[in-house]
């Protein structure tokens, strides 16, 4: 079962002005930009950042979230920051700034409001599979509860590898596939209907294994399945690795 965290309380501060949504110009080092992002959908739009609310933001994930974001160091990029659950949590005294990146604009408007730390944060509209920043260019990369419903998994995993610099530390609190083989069946059984519903989210996706697959040392993790959720979607997998 997964280890016991315990929260860290959060530490709200004033608003900064937020970089526009515009992609960066392109610099050395960096791949060429992705595509813009597909229109959304009516249900993408209004129905997807609610559920999303709703489900990443249960009491047991944001214990797991509290225990897990005061680590990070130094320039810090984040995966899905929309919604912003994560920004209350950066320690001031070990962060030097956020960048949180997401494709969706409800959810970038959500990160945009949520309460946040008192460290310097620039929220952009982008897609880890393709980041607009250079190589090594952060001390720490955060995701979490975005593998899942990334386009590109290995994409996403090996364009954190890239950005971050030598010795720097991923940060991952992430659901996936199920070990046990009652719940793996069903999140087979089920996933093509949830992705539909859920923003493209999967339920088969290893976390760790993954981590380790694009180039990782996975130097700490811990596993489980979440209290208060049925286990075809409890799964959860935390901790930390480094560029091997």
């Amino acid at each position: 079962m997964a280890k016991a965290l315990q929260p860290v309380p959060g530490r709200s501060s004033r608003t900064r002005p937020l970089a526009s949504a515009a992609a960066p110009a392109q610099q050395a080092g960096v791949p060429a930009s992705a595509p813009p992002p597909a229109p959304l959908s009516w249900w993408d739009r209004h129905v997807v950042p609610r559920l999303i609310g709703l489900a990443c933001t249960q009491a047991p994930i944001m214990r797991r979230r509290a225990a897990l974001v005061p680590r990070a160091h130094g320039r810090v990029l984040e995966y899905g920051v929309g919604g912003g659950a994560n920004l209350a949590f950066y320690d001031p005294a070990r962060v030097e700034s956020v960048t949180g990146i997401d494709p969706s604009p409800p959810l970038l408007a959500r990160a945009r409001a949520a309460p946040r730390a008192a460290v310097p944060v620039v929220i952009e509209q982008g897609v880890a599979e393709a980041l607009p920043f250079a190589d090594a260019s952060f001390d720490t990369v955060v995701t979490t509860f975005t593998l899942c419903s990334v386009a590109d998994q290995a994409q996403a995993l090996a364009e954190a590898r890239r950005v971050l610099k030598p010795g720097g530390t991923l940060l991952f609190l992430e659901h996936g596939l199920s070990p046990d083989p009652g719940p793996c069946r069903w999140q087979h059984r089920l996933e093509p209907l949830w992705k539909r519903v859920a923003g493209g989210c999967h339920l088969t996706r290893p976390v760790a294994d993954a981590i380790a697959g694009a180039g990782f040392r996975v130097t700490d993790v811990a596993r489980g399945y979440m209290e208060t959720s049925p286990r075809f979607l409890g799964w959860i997998e935390s901790g930390s690795a480094t560029p091997a």
